[in-house]
């Protein structure tokens, strides 16, 4: 059967139209995607093909006050290698640790970091060793994702003596990552812990930068330089501490291998920390990279505890050198005057109840309270103790500061102890289990009252200025003072005497240093079943203060020996400036 012509003429047009359009769309799309979408799929092409490796950057430089370096940078060396999957990455682990020692554990935490971010090489060593490196740069061939570069390694040059305030650097861990805190952060880079290294991070932090290494299907590296323009890391600015790193030396080797206890030394004009060491101390330099597992077992295993910063979290009785305080709330509430008497004189001992020794068993006979705070005599200020009551001597504790913080610029400052109510010993021993004698054991800083080294420094940096206590800080900046001694300045004086006479011929004058005139206060903290601990803290030079230090030796020592360390450190910080003619003697 024909069609007619026109019927042909008809489907030809239809058939022509098709084509037309057909041709018109595929016109259409190449046009899109060879000239609109070109960008993006040479971009995709690249991502395809490149891989981006990050370049940590530098953390910033810690100095202290003289511009001696307390943190820095040295070349170190990184591995991480890249990989496709997860199962490729757990071969390569796996053969890896047939050349270098990488046990399960760590396998499986380097699997983690590559989940978190599978786009960036999965970071195996984050500080590698030169004989690692070397080792695996020579068997390169067996890894061929491997990436090794340089890196930037914190060292701290006096890794020993810093421990207390420097902390160290780590790998961000897991629980870090989740935390909006740390946005922004990716798996294997290093953060900063404790110490000046983590209370300023944002600070310390380097801009990582980044380059690229062509891959092939496999995701092995055919090519690592000139594939793509680099950006280069950049280190913040550097930090300026109130360090004096000789003084925080000298602490480090007077206190040797002997001592144990803490150093804390401020400047009482505007509470910049000039030292402060914690004894027996460690090595943070070791836990650079992490620290080896026999290194950490053995500070865990030390019984006398190198890890913990006793300068700012070790809480101890003040014992005496809380005197101080008792005669302010006495003197703030018009009990007594630096002339005043107590109705009953020393003998060695006081009865209340039961008996309350003095520490001298000879007694210091009818004093003033000018000589009670030279002497330290404890049946004076048990007497003052009584007079001011149990409730005021508690309200006024609180009102000096010894129930905060100091809320210095370091993390995981311990708060001190101290009862803030007569509520306090009912919730602790029963409404029964104690009786208004505990008044006598706190007015000579004893029993429910436990001090850090740093707030006992910042309490005597107000009695040693105007009254007013600053805020301890570490880097340098403006610091506000809280006015916490309220005295007229002639009371505040004849406190200040009272402490100068301590050093001159009361308790502490074994510690006397020619050519310094000293204050402060001597104390031994009753510490069953062990040997008492031994307190001094004060200040030099008397009319003209340029420094605080608190000390506290543990066991077995008296608070002549605290002194003895406290008035060293005063003349290595003192003396040292005068030959610089920085300081005029008083």
């Amino acid at each position: 059967m024909s069609l007619h012509p026109n019927e042909v003429l008809r489907r030809a047009r239809i058939a022509r139209g098709i084509l037309l359009v057909s041709f018109g769309a595929l016109a259409i799309g190449f046009f899109r995607a060879q000239v609109l979408q070109k960008a993006a799929y040479v971009l995709q092409s690249e991502n395809n093909r490149l891989r981006e490796v990050p370049l940590p950057g530098a953390r910033g430089i810690i100095y202290d006050r003289k511009g001696e370096i307390i943190a820095e940078n040295l070349p170190g060396y990184s591995v991480s290698i890249l990989s496709p999957t997860e199962d490729s990455l757990r071969i390569a682990l796996t053969t890896l640790a047939k050349v270098t020692p990488i046990d399960s554990a760590q396998q499986e935490f380097i699997v983690r970091r590559f989940r978190r971010a599978p786009q960036r090489p999965a970071v195996i060593f984050g500080d590698a060793s030169f004989q690692v490196v070397s080792v695996l740069e020579e068997r390169r061939v067996e890894f061929p994702g491997l990436i090794i570069q340089s890196a930037p390694k914190r060292y701290y040059p006096d890794g020993e003596a810093m421990a207390a305030i420097v902390g160290y650097t780590g790998e961000i861990s897991e629980q870090q990552l989740a935390s909006t805190k740390f946005e922004g952060y990716k798996a294997g880079q290093q953060v900063g812990k404790l110490g000046l290294e983590q209370q300023y991070e944002a600070e310390l932090r380097g801009k990582e930068g980044r380059r690229f290494v062509e891959v092939d299907a496999r995701n092995r590296v055919v090519r690592d330089a000139g594939v793509r323009a680099e950006e280069q890391p950049e280190a913040p600015p550097p930090l300026q501490t109130n360090i004096d790193l000789d003084l925080q030396r000298f602490a480090h080797a007077y206190f040797g291998d002997s001592l144990r206890g803490a150093v804390v030394a401020l400047d009482p004009n505007t509470g910049g920390v000039l030292a402060m060491y914690s004894a027996p101390t460690y090595d943070v330099n070791k836990f650079i990279g992490g620290a080896p597992a026999s290194y950490y077992q053995s500070l865990l295993d030390n019984p006398h505890t190198p890890l913990n910063n006793r300068a700012l979290n070790g809480q101890y009785a003040p014992a005496s050198t809380f005197k101080l305080a008792t005669a302010i709330i006495g003197m703030q509430r018009g009990l007594v005057t630096m002339d005043s008497h107590m109705p009953q004189a020393c003998t060695g001992s006081f009865y209340y109840g039961r008996v309350f020794k003095c520490w001298d068993h000879r007694g210091h006979g009818d004093i003033t309270l000018a000589q009670a705070i030279a002497k330290s005599c404890d049946v004076y200020f048990y007497q003052l103790g009584l007079k001011i009551g149990l409730a005021s001597l508690l309200a006024g504790g609180v009102s000096l500061g010894f129930k905060d913080s100091t809320r210095i610029d370091l993390p995981g400052e311990r708060r001190p102890r101290w009862p803030e109510s007569v509520a306090y010993f009912n919730k602790r021993y029963g409404a029964r289990g104690w009786n208004a004698s505990v008044v006598l054991s706190l007015s000579i800083g004893q029993a429910d009252n436990a001090q850090t080294p740093l707030n006992m420094a910042r309490f005597y940096a107000a009695l040693a200025t105007d009254g007013a206590a600053p805020t301890p800080q570490i880097v340098t900046q403006t610091v506000a003072r809280k006015q916490v001694v309220n005295l007229s300045s002639d009371q505040l004086q004849g406190l200040q005497l009272a402490l100068a006479d301590v050093v001159t011929r009361g308790t502490g004058a074994s510690a006397q240093i020619s050519g310094l005139t000293i204050a402060g206060k001597t104390g031994t903290q009753q510490n069953p079943p062990h040997p008492d601990n031994a307190w001094f803290v004060g200040y030099a030079p008397v009319l003209k203060p340029q420094i605080v230090v608190a000390v506290i030796l543990e066991e077995g020592l008296h608070g002549t020996h605290a002194a003895q360390v406290a008035t060293k450190i005063m003349e290595r910080f003192l003396k040292k400036r005068l030959s610089l003619n920085i300081l005029t003697p008083d």
